[in-house]
């Protein structure tokens, strides 16, 4: 055994023999001594710890001072009553207190008495069953981030179970502190019964066994309970007040010193407020102006240095963000990020920055997550990120919208007016700037708020300039959601999907279809503006028919058909009949001839001369419907559905093309028009 360890085996023996074997006074003082200093240190070491682990031997150095508080008692107490003395400690703090006054020493120690009781022991031990109760509930929490981490390869198996063990610790520590903070609550009741036999006891003993006088009894006993008292109270409100500093303090980069000056010297504008009341006090108060104007005059001083500090500080982080600045752009690692593009990006010129200044009044941050909800709601995916910043290079009121990296769309705005469109019948009283309207396209003016109120009389559509950006960024990001979801995007959503049908998952990915096949399958259908929303039913389809094929065109057209209710629901109200621009048959059989098959699957090999007829035909059913003030759709049937969409694609590609299948029995069609050669 090692000698400190037989040290401290020793020191607990001697513990438990002092409150057998009477102990000399000299040695009693001796032992006082150190009972003060142990706890001096102890409450130094819990204002120098960072976190509660670094003194997890507290719990049980609280028992074995505990233990060596109470012998200590038991030997000064079996002194006092069988030789009314305890030492030269004892009996000095008993008349320093006191100073000559039994009265005023005795109640000054019971408020001491008093705090250590309510104050200090009971709000440790409050303090210790909450940490405890709290650090054992979120135990399955931070083991589950331990997991995660650990799966998502941000540290090692050593890291996590290091991570794992200091969790264990943590629980077992703060589980000892609250067992440990009951001990402290009985020494302190301890105390106060030890304080009650000193006092009686003693004042009996003297008068009836030592011959003492009444008034001799009462000062000789009452000092030195008072001084008893002190010399293992002040010790127990030490190690009491180190509990408390153990279990409330949070894990920080300093000691308890460290983090008080930091904290409380950061807002120094504070301390000139509390300089101020001071000197208010000091002028309107029976408080002497010589009181409280000095304080004040400090406080000023230390704020004014305070915020000098603060000031240099600020400068030195700003020189040094700006050094690792340059070391970056001069490191080769940092051509790196330029190869980043993002998915979507907004850019305006200075005069649109209103905008998306909050403190200026603008929310185009909180209109872009309101986008980003509803294209989840209305699309199934979710929209990446938008990185929206200036752009100087364009002029005050233009943006522009890119699509990774491109320029897809831009518009300009005129920040104190509105954009009114006319319902069909202009007012000529309503005069403004021509421009067109972004998201679609629609003629429309500039007004200002005076003319505002008339234009909505007259029954124009009248938007605010955020909305018109919101309109127009929604409706590029539904036009261009099918570029946007790539590989890694879709196995995100079927993750999510896995979590509530892992058999459908499983029984599809990779065995049927890879995640790229999918991938393709999803992106077809958002070209056209289907929702994937129901991706448990495009899963189900996939696993039923991709065994038969891998072709994503003839993938999507099964999943079409499986989402036929959402298709009838998307161009139909409830209960309406689908106004529709039906294909003929010669158009039909001359798409159906020019299919050609091939190894990487089918496609429409058609003569330029056929393709513009069609192509004719077909815009000329559409402007007659578009003129009647309808949505135009055309219907086909299913074998020719896809083949028709690519011939229409590029001159018509907002015109859905719907087949047969696609539509529920029970909704009634009306053909508005045929498509004949």
């Amino acid at each position: 055994m090692k000698i400190k360890d037989l040290l401290v085996l020793i020191g607990i023996i001697g513990i438990v023999l002092m409150m057998i074997v009477p102990v000399p006074i000299p040695l009693l003082d001796f032992l006082l001594i150190i009972n003060i200093s142990i706890a001096l240190m102890i409450i130094l070491v819990a204002m120098n710890t960072k976190e509660a682990l670094q003194f997890s031997i507290f719990p049980s150095l609280l028992l074995i001072t505990t233990l060596f508080r109470l012998a200590l008692n038991v030997s000064t107490t079996r002194n006092i009553l069988s030789h009314a003395e305890a030492g030269d400690v004892v009996r000095t703090f008993g008349s320093f207190v006191a100073q000559g006054n039994i009265v005023v020493g005795f109640v000054v120690f019971l408020i001491l008495v008093l705090v250590q009781f309510i104050v200090i022991t009971k709000g440790s031990e409050r303090v210790a069953e909450v940490a405890a109760r709290f650090t054992l509930d979120a135990m399955p929490g931070k083991q589950m981030s331990i997991d995660a981490d650990l799966n998502a390869g941000l540290i090692n198996e050593v890291q996590a179970r290091e991570r794992r063990q200091k969790i264990e610790r943590e629980a077992d520590f703060y589980g000892a502190m609250d067992g440990a903070s009951k001990f402290v609550k009985g020494d302190a009741i301890a105390g106060i019964i030890i304080l009650v036999i000193n006092l009686i006891g003693g004042f009996i003993i003297g008068m009836t066994m030592k011959g003492m006088s009444f008034s001799e009894a009462l000062e000789t006993f009452s000092i030195l309970t008072i001084g008893d008292g002190l010399v293992s109270q002040i010790p127990a409100l030490l190690i009491s007040t180190a509990a408390g500093i153990i279990v409330t303090r949070a894990s920080s980069e300093g000691n308890l010193g460290h983090d008080i000056t930091k904290q409380l010297t950061a807002q120094p504008k504070l301390l000139y407020i509390v300089a101020g009341t001071l000197m208010v006090l000091g002028l309107f108060t029976p408080i002497h102006w010589f009181t409280t104007f000095p304080i004040a005059g400090l406080l000023i001083f230390a704020a004014f240095k305070m915020q000098k500090n603060l000031e240099r500080e600020a400068i030195k982080e700003e020189q040094l963000v700006e050094e690792q600045q340059i070391e970056e752009v001069r490191s080769p690692e940092s051509v790196i990020s330029l190869l980043q593009v993002d998915p979507i990006e907004f850019e305006f010129g200075y005069g649109l920055i209103p905008l998306a200044d909050t403190q200026q009044g603008g929310d185009l941050l909180d209109r872009i997550i309101l986008i980003r909800r509803q294209c989840a709601l209305e699309l199934g995916v979710v929209v990446p990120v938008i990185r929206i910043r200036d752009n100087i290079q364009l002029r005050p009121n233009e943006y522009i919208i890119k699509i990774k990296g491109n320029t897809v769309a831009r518009g300009e705005l005129l920040l104190n007016h509105y954009l009114a469109m006319s319902p069909g019948i202009d007012d000529d009283s309503i005069a403004g700037i021509e421009t067109t309207e972004p998201a679609f396209g629609l003629p429309a003016i500039w007004i200002d708020e005076v003319t505002k109120e008339r234009a909505e009389l007259s029954g124009y559509t009248v938007v605010d300039p955020p909305s018109v950006v919101a309109t127009h960024l929604t409706e590029i990001i539904k036009k261009h959601t099918h570029e946007l979801l790539g590989r890694q995007e879709t196995k995100a959503l079927i993750d999510n999907v896995r979590e509530s049908y892992p058999a459908l998952v499983d029984d599809l990915i990779p065995s049927v279809l890879s995640v790229g096949d999918v991938q393709k399958v999803l992106a077809k259908l958002l070209r056209e503006k289907i929702s994937v929303r129901d991706l448990v039913t495009i899963l189900e389809t996939l696993a039923d028919y991709g065994s038969y094929t891998k072709d994503p065109e003839i993938l999507t057209e099964y999943v079409r058909q499986s989402l036929s209710r959402q298709i009838t629901q998307q161009f139909t109200s409830l209960g309406d009949s689908l106004k529709v621009i039906t294909v003929g048959p010669s158009v039909e059989k001359k798409i159906a001839d020019s299919v050609q098959q091939s190894d990487q699957g089918s496609y429409l090999a058609l003569d330029p001369s056929s393709s513009q007829i069609i192509y004719h035909r077909v815009s000329e059913q559409v402007t007659k419907l578009i003129q009647s003030g309808e949505q135009p759709v055309i219907l086909t049937s299913p074998t020719i559905r896809m083949y028709l969409r690519q011939l229409l694609e590029r001159t018509l590609q907002d015109i859905p093309v719907l087949s047969y299948s696609e539509l529920e029995p029970s909704v009634e069609i009306q053909s508005m028009g045929v498509v004949n050669l």
